[in-house]
């Protein structure tokens, strides 16, 4: 009997109502499975997210839910070859599948890693402290804290894993749970992979839930706190983030939408060149990999007029090599479309594109294939087209045809190359082969107002580069214009897309309790014991040291000299200073720094494991020969620290402030230095 999915939604599996829609196997034609969402009760899902899922999500810390993704991806990892059986029907090759599946495996992983960029708390303190007053008695701040409400993915079909693991990671380490609604006709794979998660028990209840069939009216029911993400055609695209639910209650509508991206030659890549043969290479990648159903598969190809026929031969040759077919078969590089209806408005597209372009390799209709029957599975051959008038036929840069398919384009200057880019009305991503630094600096700043990315690829960077059509989790994934003018991942970036940006003012004491990270000019408690006799459970922010103090003297800056090798003329030449700020010579500013460690470190061997590097470090005021310099040593951030192994010992990061002075009471200096502090209980 053909499976019938069910959605995961308020934390049970239920059947849509109906016969469903039949979704099919993209290699023979057979049924495999019916996907409904009939009688799914949305607003219930809406309100099970917020009410179940958000409370716990918000409050976990943010090293908390990296552990929680970090546990997903591993537990996945281990399951990763029952998704490989089932992504075989969706067209997919081995290699299309890795990325579809360990490449969004991946980026929990990498979301996970990030969480020890976040503090140990469940929300962020963004930037720096704003002086608000004169005497420092009135500062401003900013805080990030997690939405209350849900984010809610709509998804493509061309990545089922990929488009759901990249999004969630980044909702799930910002504290906000999601609801998932995947395109149906390859709604199998996703309802797979949340099976297992769901299965692993590792989330929360309410933190995912999962829609496999249509959901028209979802939108009907988002709210000011709730976020949306959208991947998919620009056209709905456009009519869903006009929804009047959006408008009125001003939600976050982050849009992906499928753009015309373009490859461009460069003039100093000529044939025979590393550039010319790593450009080729990647063009037939692009064209090849997921049957070119990629919304950063490149679709125009853009080379010197000289070098035309040179890539028009290279690329046919290699697509030549190109064996379509059942991708479980050895040999075959590339798979089938997602479906039927995929081949048919590809070659509708194709049609519209060779009314300005002439067909120089490809065939729509007649190509073989291998393990498979042509007629039953949704094949199709690559096909590349050339526009010798890009900008008087401009059909190549409006119309896509979503597959393996792509125009090569003459160009006559890298100015004119810029151009063409931009004719396409905002990309994902667009690259660049070129061996001229140069040349990419003029490309790269001349077209990245009109893409997401821009990647220039060369003989330096070919062996590791990840490629043109491969976003990377920690940067940025949109794009301007008919891209969607949105951006997903971007590492802290995408988090804060979650998250409420928040204005707080008051007191350095108060903010001080508000961020729990000591703001200067906040109340000090002096320590007792020195900080450093304390472990990590015992330090409190705002705890202090005041320290003895020193009289700087001519004798400390010649030592300093010596030892550093530092003889800057301002500490050794008092006949050099004039038209200087200096009105003698003044002490090395790494000479107080060292000077006011000398001051607050307790030498015997306590908690304190080592100090392992400095965060900031100003000198704001010069010390003359005769200045008495004391320090105020305070906690300023703790964060918390798991052990990699059982042998590890159990720590925690501190931040001190140091907070150097002078016999005025002015600061002269302000570093924050880090150190690693034991814990007292060394089972966690």
């Amino acid at each position: 009997m053909t499976k019938v999915l069910e959605n995961y939604a308020l934390g049970k599996w239920i059947p849509g109502d109906g016969d469903g829609k039949a979704l099919y196997n993209a290699i023979n034609g057979e049924e495999i499975a019916r996907a409904s969402s009939d009688g799914l009760d949305l607003e219930a899902m809406f309100n099970y997210g917020r009410e179940v899922g958000s409370p716990v999500l918000r409050k976990m810390t943010f090293p908390e839910r990296g552990r929680m993704l970090k546990a997903l991806a591993l537990y996945l990892t281990e399951r990763k070859e029952l998704f490989y059986q089932t992504s075989w029907a969706t067209g997919a090759t081995r290699a299309d599948s890795w990325i579809d599946i360990e490449g969004g495996i991946g980026n929990l992983f990498a979301y996970s890693s990030l969480r020890r960029q976040f503090p140990n708390e469940p929300y962020y303190v963004d930037g720096d402290t704003a002086p608000l007053s004169k005497g420092g008695t009135f500062i401003g701040h900013h805080i990030m804290v997690p939405k209350e409400g849900v984010a809610v993915h709509i998804n493509a079909f061309n990545f089922p894993i990929w488009g759901m693991l990249e999004k969630i990671a980044v909702n799930l380490l910002a504290g906000v749970p999601a609801i998932v609604k995947p395109a149906t006709i390859t709604s199998y794979l996703t309802q797979h992979m949340v099976q297992e998660i769901h299965n692993s028990g590792i989330l929360p209840d309410g933190a995912l839930q999962l829609i496999c069939g249509s959901a028209r009216n979802i939108i009907d029911f988002v709210g000011s706190q709730d976020v949306v993400t959208f991947t998919g055609s620009a056209s709905t695209g456009k009519m869903l983030k006009s929804h009047p639910r959006i408008v009125d209650e001003a939600v976050p509508f982050n849009m992906e939408a499928d753009s015309l991206n373009a490859s461009v030659l460069g003039l100093d890549a000529a044939p025979g060149t590393p550039e010319f043969d790593l450009f080729v290479k990647e063009v037939r990648k692009e064209m090849t990999v997921k049957c070119g159903q990629k919304c950063t598969a490149i679709r125009r190809i853009i080379v010197p007029e000289q070098y035309l026929e040179d890539v028009e031969k290279a690329i046919g040759s290699q697509l030549s090599k190109t064996v379509i077919g059942d991708p479980q078969v050895d040999g075959v590089r590339m798979g089938a479309l997602a479906g039927q209806e995929q081949v048919s408005e590809v070659k509708e597209k194709v049609s519209e594109l060779l009314g300005e372009s002439e067909l120089v390799w490809g065939d729509l209709e007649n190509f073989d294939v291998t393990g498979a029957e042509k007629g039953k599975g949704a094949f199709l051959s690559p096909v590349l087209l050339r526009n010798d008038d890009p900008f008087n036929k401009t059909s190549s840069h409006e119309v896509e045809a979503f597959g393996p398919v792509s125009t090569i384009i003459p160009y006559k200057t890298t100015e004119e190359a810029v151009e063409i880019t931009k004719l396409g009305k905002g990309s994902l991503v667009c690259s660049m082969a070129t061996y001229d630094n140069q040349a990419a600096r003029d490309f790269t700043l001349g077209a990245a107002s009109h893409h997401g990315r821009i990647l220039v690829f060369n003989r330096d960077s070919g062996r590791e580069s990840t490629g043109h059509g491969s976003p990377m989790p920690m940067l940025v994934h949109g794009g301007p214009g008919r891209a969607g003018g949105g951006e997903e991942m971007g590492g802290k970036r995408g988090v804060f897309h979650y998250m409420q940006r928040t204005a707080i003012q008051g007191s350095p004491t108060t903010l001080t309790a508000i961020t729990n990270q000591y703001q200067y000019g906040g109340k000090q408690v002096e320590s007792e014991p020195h900080v450093f006799r304390k472990h990590f459970e015992e330090l409190n922010v705002g705890d202090t040291v005041t320290t003895a103090k020193h009289t700087v003297t001519v004798t400390d800056i010649v030592n300093f000299a010596n030892v550093s090798g530092d003889n800057f003329y301002a500490h050794m030449d008092e006949t050099s200073l004039e038209g200087t700020i200096f009105e003698q010579r003044v002490a090395h500013g790494y000479f107080i720094l060292s000077k006011a460690a000398g001051l607050f470190v307790d030498a015997k061997k306590g908690p304190v494991l080592l100090n392992y590097g400095i965060d900031e470090c100003r000198f704001t005021k010069p010390v003359y020969p005769g200045t008495t310099i004391g320090v105020r040593f305070t906690v300023k951030e703790k964060i918390d620290q798991e052990k990699r192994s059982e042998d590890d010992i159990a720590k925690g990061i501190v931040k001190f402030l140091v907070d150097v002075y002078d016999d005025e009471g002015e600061t002269v200096a302000l570093a924050t230095i880090l150190t690693m502090v034991k814990k007292i209980d060394q089972s966690s």
